[in-house]
């Protein structure tokens, strides 16, 4: 694909920030592209399927690092923390630093709507840039990128400086306040098998209380949890 000035000073921009140059560049060009950009330039392959492929890489590569740091945690502890760093939230945190929002391709709706800014897609993106990265360079070059970019969450999360169970703490919240009838509900799910969405509430007796979506119903079920948080601490 020919690849117009304008998207290729884009991309050049944004190889700049994270210090990383393409071979290839059809591989960041679709890990830029979100859906509602696709839709209405047909030519452009949108980044869901990178989207998938870096959600693997990112996990083995958090993985790998925690099983040779953490030799002391059993598996149980090493999940909670790993889940942790991967978290939507993460993700889109380190998408804000190295300015991803910005140099992705929008449709003019996703655009007015404030997509930019839109956790889920800027950490569905994040996850895309990664694949890209691990299709051009090799699994090293992800690793590399993935620790240099997300040290600070990793390392935070290690000392136990990140607290995401929501629902842990919702929980202990709510108990103290003398509810214990507290439940979750699937609502909704969206999307292709292979990039499910999950819509879950949480409410107490016959009040709802939060909706969070999320790649998985925990995850959802966290973000439901945060919601509620919100407005309740």
């Amino acid at each position: 694909m020919k690849i117009n000035k304008k998207i290729s000073e884009t991309i050049g921009q944004f190889e700049n920030i994270i210090e990383y140059n393409f071979k290839n560049k059809e591989y960041i060009l679709e890990a830029l592209t979100h859906s509602s950009y696709s839709n209405e330039n047909k030519e452009y392959d949108f980044n869901e399927r990178l989207e998938f492929l870096g959600d693997s890489v990112l996990s083995i590569v958090v993985s790998e690092y925690l099983f040779r740091k953490e030799t002391n945690l059993p598996e149980g502890e090493l999940t909670k923390l790993r889940a942790n760093i991967v978290c939507e939230e993460s993700l889109s945190e380190v998408a804000n630093e190295i300015k991803l929002g910005e140099h992705m391709l929008l449709g003019k709706g996703e655009e007015a709507t404030g997509g930019r800014q839109r956790i889920s897609i800027l950490a569905d993106a994040f996850e895309a840039v990664i694949a890209a990265i691990y299709l051009d360079g090799g699994l090293e070059s992800a690793r590399a990128f993935v620790l240099k970019y997300m040290e600070s969450i990793i390392l935070d999360s290690r000392k136990g400086k990140i607290f995401r169970d929501y629902k842990t703490h919702l929980q202990e919240v709510l108990q103290g306040q003398g509810e214990n009838n507290i439940w979750y509900k699937l609502v909704e799910e969206k999307g292709p098998d292979h990039n499910k969405r999950f819509v879950m509430e949480v409410g107490v007796n016959e009040t709802v209380l939060g909706t969070g979506e999320g790649k998985s119903k925990k995850e959802a079920e966290q973000l439901a949890a945060r919601v509620a948080l919100k407005d309740i601490v």
